[in-house]
């Protein structure tokens, strides 16, 4: 693990969208200069940090952005997830534009196929000799990318993405001779590796982790701080509308639509929330609520993905609220770990297992996923919340994510791959090199333990003791069979009881088991039962 450079973000300014998309009022893109090397930019690569840009001389170079329909379409995003791509692309290449850089873009109204036509497309425009890409977060595009220099004329080079705090092979080598590829020690390496909330060679207090002090269930004890919504300017609006039009039939309420879409307005929300949010974040990170679909969280995961905040500038912004006294130390490290710790985890483990971890599925889980899915129309009332907020707002916090959607999913034994692909296309910071650790790893359980060391299996009362659904709900949490039961209940023990198996070799999992063992045959079998004719 050797140490990289700290970075810090640029920042963009605004002017229309025409001037954004280099498309004149008649629609024909300006002539170009000829020029030396093409650098391609993703939608979730928006960054002055791109490895590409970091040196480049404006006069040598042209960049090309473009909204192409393939990864627009290849599942169903939600509409808040284009908009915000399309949008910030846009805003970027304003921004390249003011640097001295010339630019193609290509807006999704010109139904450019693929990312390779737009190449092609900015090749017989500009005429480079080579081509330069940042590498892909997604598998699928980087299979894409490495047949490309079969298919076009200039040289393809495919530069390592220095954007990540852990690079691909720095983690490899982590892994190299482990058993067990556990977070927490990855993230105590990477604790060490950029000095971060640390005392001398020991971690800050005297502890890793705080997160025993970060499950507190929010009940009112202080105020939600009211938090202010990003400036819309006429570029982001046209997007709205344009975005509306053109997917009508994927999910997301655009009218709600509160996301950042240039890098200094992403560094604005961050500042709002070590300012307002983060002394509490740490207390409440697990907790549920019908009063507010954000409570203390950053909503800075969509910034980070798509490249308007930079990683290690956002750790070191934390770890500063803290030597401020502006924040509990928990608070602190439960930030950062979900930063510097998991973020960098899974995309580690994404590479290190691709392609075949995709098809992992444990459990043999194929229920197919119900349409409620896609409309949030359920009587359980977390579950309802959750998935109607995730589908409107494309935005959900972790435990929702988790423990209330992912449960459900893992209880129900649903599809591993129609679950993995709702999430992929439900959130707005989803990008498959983190969805599908969380999801198929962490949720499903799917990948039999390389993620996580148990299920994430949970009944009604875990949800219960963390959020206030349960009083607006038609079920009982404390009922397992019969009318009102609510269905995580026996849900849970079907659960247990089918992969009992399985379940036995988990050392974590013994007590469990052992109290399902000692019921009687015919508790055992009545919940089975109840769950089998009325809910599976």
């Amino acid at each position: 693990f050797e140490a990289r450079p700290r970075h810090h973000a640029g920042s963009v300014c605004r002017v229309s969208v025409e001037r954004a998309t280099g498309l004149g009022r008649r629609g024909q893109r300006r002539k170009s200069m000829n020029k030396t090397t093409g650098i391609l930019v993703l939608g979730d690569q928006l960054s002055w940090q791109h490895p590409a840009l970091i040196s480049a001389d404006p006069a040598e170079v042209v960049v090309i952005l473009a909204e192409v329909v393939e990864e627009a379409t290849y599942v169903r995003h939600n509409r808040h997830k284009i908009a915000l791509l399309f949008s910030a692309m846009r805003h970027f290449a304003v921004a390249l534009r003011e640097r001295g850089f010339q630019v193609e873009y290509y807006a999704f109204e010109e139904a450019l196929p693929t990312l390779l036509a737009a190449c092609e497309r900015a090749h017989s425009q500009a005429s480079f000799n080579r081509l330069v890409v940042c590498e892909p977060g997604e598998y699928r595009l980087r299979e894409q990318m490495q047949t490309w220099s079969a298919a076009l004329e200039p040289e393809v080079e495919i530069l390592e993405d220095t954007r990540f705090l852990s690079s691909i092979e720095d983690f490899s080598k982590w892994a190299e001779g482990r058993k067990q590829l556990r977070m927490e020690y990855f993230y105590r390496e990477m604790r060490k590796r950029y000095a971060l909330l640390m005392d001398g060679d020991q971690p800050e207090g005297g502890k890793w982790n705080y997160d025993a002090e970060n499950r507190s269930g929010w009940r009112g004890q202080c105020e939600i701080p009211e938090r202010p919504t990003p400036p819309q300017d006429a570029m982001t609006r046209e997007v709205i509308n344009a975005v509306n039009v053109a997917f009508p039939d994927n999910p997301g309420d655009l009218s709600t639509f509160r996301w950042a879409v240039t890098a200094e307005d992403a560094a604005d929300e961050l500042s709002w929330f070590c300012t307002h949010a983060l002394p509490y974040f740490g207390t409440y990170q697990d907790a549920l609520t019908e009063s507010s679909p954000w409570l203390f969280h950053g909503l800075i995961s969509m910034y980070l993905n798509c490249g308007l905040l930079e990683p290690l500038a956002v750790c070191e912004r934390v770890e500063a609220a803290y030597r401020k006294g502006d924040c509990s130390l928990a608070a602190a490290e439960g930030f950062i770990r979900q930063v510097l710790g998991w973020r960098e985890y899974v995309r580690g483990l994404y590479w290190h297992y691709m392609p075949d971890y995709k098809t992992h599925n444990t459990l043999n889980a194929s229920t197919p996923l119900p349409d409620w899915f896609w409309t949030g129309e359920t009587n359980m009332q977390c579950l309802s919340r959750a998935l109607t907020q995730s589908l409107g707002l494309g935005y959900a916090h972790h435990i929702q994510r988790l423990m209330v959607i992912g449960n459900f999913a893992l209880l129900a034994g649903l599809d591993v791959t129609a679950v993995c692909e709702w999430y992929l296309a439900v959130y707005v910071d989803a990008y498959e090199w983190v969805e599908l650790p969380n999801t198929l790893g962490m949720a499903l359980f799917a990948d039999g333990g390389i993620m996580a060391s148990k299920p994430y299996a949970a009944s009604g009362k875990y949800i219960q003791k963390q959020g206030d659904h349960c009083k607006a709900c038609c079920y009982d949490p404390k009922k397992v069979t019969g009318d009102g039961a609510c269905p995580y209940n026996s849900l849970y023990w079907h659960f247990i009881d089918r992969h009992r198996e399985l379940l036995s070799a988990n050392p974590r999992m013994g007590l469990i088991l052992g109290g399902w063992r000692k019921r009687t045959d015919e508790n055992r079998a009545a919940v089975v039962d109840w769950a089998d004719n009325n809910l599976l």
